[in-house]
């Protein structure tokens, strides 16, 4: 996934139950090569509840679209990792939304964005 680490953003397309998508911009994160995204408005988002019950998901950046899953993140040591992961990216352009994703209900929605095999 390391393909989006030059990227501000990603265009994050998560499939509806009646097949059209639901797209928007997400911010992303790298950590250990491996890409990180997070719900601003934490369990409130519509994509992030689409996601837990089982929703495809593609990603897409410099137009490319690809397939992926995101996985749940729960270990603490790795949450704080991304959380200064989007300090270090995008605080000193948008301090206030930084400090939104990084706070304890945005980072309860930490997922890790892994190539789709299916």
């Amino acid at each position: 996934m390391n393909a989006f680490a030059g990227h501000a953003d990603i265009v994050l397309r998560v499939q509806r139950g009646g097949g059209s998508w639901s797209v928007r911009r997400i911010w992303v994160v790298l950590v250990d090569d491996d890409a990180y995204i997070r719900s601003a408005f934490a369990h409130r988002s519509g994509w992030y509840r689409s996601v837990c019950a089982g929703a495809a998901v593609e990603i897409e950046a410099a137009g490319t679209i690809l397939p992926v899953r995101l996985e749940p993140v729960n270990d603490p040591e790795l949450v704080r990792r991304i959380s200064k992961g989007y300090r270090e990216k995008y605080a000193l352009s948008w301090p206030g939304p930084v400090e939104t994703i990084t706070g304890g209900a945005a980072s309860a929605t930490t997922m890790r964005v892994c190539a789709d095999s299916a």
